[in-house]
């Protein structure tokens, strides 16, 4: 089957109902030929849900697809975070944090609060820069939820969230970096890791980053896009 993600075609064989239907609406029908084609088998799913019983086949070959697909993004100046991403006014914010902590219920309140805004990616977007600019893009590995669209959206800003009171400040890209680097993948190939590295120095050189401490007001919303919109 051939995709198209975040401006790329990706080529891969798929053998499971959810990865199936997950990547409906990325099907690609064209002539072009792929800029990522799958190297993985069946049996590497397999042996990844031996070792995670607690999955299923299905759910072995979506997360690992999508590990696949992010290890070779960096190819592509692209990398994964760990994020909720809301696109209000035509521009992407993204809000990583630990799981559990509430990055979907702070943008979900977006949703409630913000007429217009709208979801790109609940879980894992893609961050490329293309000519310039960097975006966030929905792809077809989004979590639980299946919040995505196909879409990219040039980037406002970075947040990494936690609770408590309201309150964002932005704060330089070094102090980022390994928060960052916690809520990404990391490629085992050393060529995919230096270009993941290069893309992330550019990603917190370039992009507003900022720390938010925040309840589930909408106050937490109107702090968090007000520090980030100025």
């Amino acid at each position: 089957m051939k995709i198209k993600t975040a401006d790329l075609i990706v080529e891969l064989d798929v053998h499971h109902e959810l990865l199936t239907s997950r990547l409906q609406p990325y099907k690609y029908d064209g002539d072009e030929a792929a800029d990522i084609v799958f190297e993985v088998t069946e049996k590497y799913y397999i042996d990844r849900q031996a070792e995670h019983p607690n999955l299923t086949l299905g759910e072995a070959e979506y997360l690992w697809s999508g590990a696949h697909f992010y290890e070779k993004l960096a190819k592509f100046n692209g990398v994964m975070l760990h994020a909720s991403c809301v696109e209000y006014e035509g521009k992407a914010y993204l809000f990583s944090a630990r799981s559990g902590t509430g990055k979907s219920t702070h943008t979900h309140l977006w949703l409630k609060y913000l007429p217009g805004a709208r979801i790109i990616n609940d879980d894992k977007p893609a961050i490329r820069l293309v000519d310039g600019v960097f975006y966030a893009y929905g792809t077809p590995w989004s979590g639980k939820t299946d919040e995505s669209v196909n879409e990219g959206v040039p980037i406002a800003g970075i947040a990494f969230l936690s609770r408590g009171e309201n309150n964002i400040k932005r704060i330089p890209g070094i102090k980022a970096l390994k928060p960052f680097m916690d809520q990404t993948v990391r490629p085992y190939d050393k060529e995919l890791m230096k270009n993941m590295l290069d893309t992330l120095n550019l990603i917190l050189t370039d992009i507003p980053i900022y720390e938010l401490s925040c309840d589930m007001s909408e106050e937490a919303v109107m702090t968090a896009l007000k520090g980030m919109q100025n």
